[in-house]
Order: structure tokens, then C-alpha cells, then sequence
């Protein structure tokens, strides 16, 4: 994702910031989606893995990014606290 893009990026909701999410934090949330509890805002499930994502700046909301494009609708937004083991820094 292109740096000062990134830099202008503020989550709809809580207008935090918004970084790239790290490797853990990926692979904490594929794990729930792979087992089928992973949901968004709206509580419908995230479909699939997610390959890169956003996060903001409290670590309680992730956007995913599809084809290098940010999905920053806050109803698809998933939500951190469902998944014990998310990184909290």
C-alpha cells in the first residue's frame, strides 16, 4: 500500500489512524475465520482469509483491503474482541 495514501487514512468510525496490520494480527484473525467465528460490525461472518488489512490506531477495529483497496465501511469493519488471542500492540 502506498505510504502517503496510508498517511491520510483515518478509520470512519472513531477516526483514529489507521496502520498496516503485522503478521500475528493476520494470522490471529484467518484463524477464526477459518474456524467460522470471525464476523464483522454488521455480524455477518468474514467469508475467507484476509491477506492485508488495516488497523486502527486502539487495535479494535481491522479493515480489510482487497486488491490494494482499502474497504473502509464501517459496517464491514471486524471487530478485535472477538478474537482472544489479536495482538493488542
Amino acid at each position: 500500500m502506498d505510504r502517503k495514501l496510508l498517511d491520510l487514512l483515518v478509520c470512519p468510525a472513531s477516526r483514529q489512524p489507521l496502520a498496516l496490520l503485522g503478521k500475528a494480527g493476520l494470522a490471529a484473525l484467518n484463524a477464526a475465520a477459518a474456524a467460522g467465528t470471525l464476523r464483522r460490525v454488521d455480524d455477518t461472518p468474514e467469508p475467507g482469509p484476509l491477506r492485508e488489512a488495516l488497523v486502527t490506531h486502539d487495535h479494535r477495529l481491522v479493515y480489510r483491503i482487497d486488491d490494494g483497496i482499502p474497504v473502509l465501511l464501517v459496517e464491514e469493519g471486524i471487530p478485535t474482541g472477538q478474537v482472544a488471542d489479536f495482538p493488542r500492540s
